[in-house]
């Protein structure tokens, strides 16, 4: 089998087209650019394949610079060595190189090079991924419409502009006052459908019971995910027995190992499936199978990917049946994919069958735009 034969990388600050925050903070607008990391395999025989991760360091510790130096000082020489079909093998030299300590060791940059790997090993024998990973079960994806933090007039704004939507993930930023004005604004235009509470680690358990007090009128609230931080499982567990609203995980669990701790805990109800946090997109089904056997429900999400990013997490989800539509923003709120060939229509996005990822990356724009760290 063919191997690698090159492995290239391009940081590129990817435009938004709209405001976008978290309780952890921004993550872009028109006026900040989000830094996204592109990797490029080639193999001997000319076969091509790409992967990318956002850098975020404020939902998660790497930077752009740390999965710059980490794909091409520690894993390009691994992967010369490999041919795009040994995923596996690249992920248990990553973890004797790079120690995985407790959790999951630069997932991101490790899931870069596993979705190129994954595209590559696509192209060469002509199937697209999900056929790789065992097939497809669904061929339509509906989205979850993303609302930021901000101001009622804002959000009732953005609800409205997104009313294909089929659900909203309503991201809530720790302050009870204006996090329930949020809400409610959210309710009144969402027309009954589902509504899903992101915290990002912003809240305490006091605080948290006081803003759900607040909204226990509003119908169709799905569950509240990640309020507490990361590390503080057992403040999940404890929240459990103070609310009657479901909890999910996200940044509580970034592996397989971290989800079956937190199950032993009783610590949520749901789990949030990402890619970047898996380190790729057989670890989120490894994820994904033990939330499944321990009777969590399964939500999906991702980073605010750009196109490449975003067709493998339709590849991912088309497998799993899932508690709400997928909260794969990245083509509501960036202003450019830098791919061509994904179909989303009314906020149903369709599941590429080409081979690989299914996509054609515009390879002379990510390079144009690519910038020294």
């Amino acid at each position: 089998m063919s191997r690698i034969r090159s492995v290239e990388v391009f940081p590129v600050d990817v435009p938004f087209a709209k405001n976008f925050v978290l309780g952890s903070g921004p993550v872009g607008s028109p006026n900040q650019a989000g830094t996204v990391v592109f990797v490029k395999l080639t193999t001997e025989d000319g076969v091509v394949g790409w992967g990318e991760q956002r850098a975020l360091p404020s939902w998660s510790y790497e930077t752009a610079e740390t999965i710059t130096v980490v794909i091409k000082r520690y894993f390009e020489p691994i992967l010369l060595g490999l041919s795009v079909f040994d995923v596996e093998a690249f992920h248990a030299a990553a973890n004797r190189l790079l120690s995985p300590s407790v959790s999951n060791g630069f997932p991101f940059a490790r899931a870069a090079v596993d979705l190129a790997m994954h595209d590559a090993a696509g192209r060469a024998v002509g199937l697209p991924v999900h056929a790789l990973l065992g097939g497809k079960v669904h061929d339509e994806i509906p989205l979850c419409s993303a609302i930021g933090v901000d101001s009622p007039e804002a959000v009732r704004e953005r609800v409205r502009q997104s009313s294909d939507y089929a659900a909203y993930k309503v991201k809530i930023g720790g302050n009870p006052d204006s996090d329930i004005a949020a809400v409610k604004t959210v309710a009144e235009v969402a027309g009954g459908k589902p509504i899903w509470l992101d915290a990002n680690q912003s809240y305490r358990p006091s605080a948290l019971r006081e803003l759900l007090n607040a909204i226990a009128d509003v119908p169709k609230v799905h569950c509240v995910e990640q309020p507490v931080p990361s590390t503080d499982t057992l403040a999940m567990q404890r929240l459990r027995s103070m609310i009657n609203l479901p909890i999910a995980i996200d940044e509580g669990s970034f592996t397989a190992a971290d989800l079956a701790r937190a199950v032993r805990l009783d610590a949520a109800d749901l789990v949030v499936i990402k890619i970047c946090k898996s380190g790729g997109l057989r670890n989120a089904l490894k994820t994904a199978n033990v939330g499944l056997a321990n009777g969590l429900e399964l939500l999906a999400s991702g980073l605010t990917d750009c196109g490449v990013g975003f067709a493998a997490a339709l590849h991912l989800f088309s497998q799993l049946d899932l508690a709400l539509p997928a909260e794969l923003n990245g083509p509501e709120l960036l202003a450019d994919l830098y791919v061509d060939g994904l179909r989303i229509t009314k906020a149903v996005a369709t599941v590429p069958t080409a081979p690989g990822l299914g996509v054609e990356v515009d390879e002379d724009r990510i390079r144009a735009g690519t910038k020294d760290l």
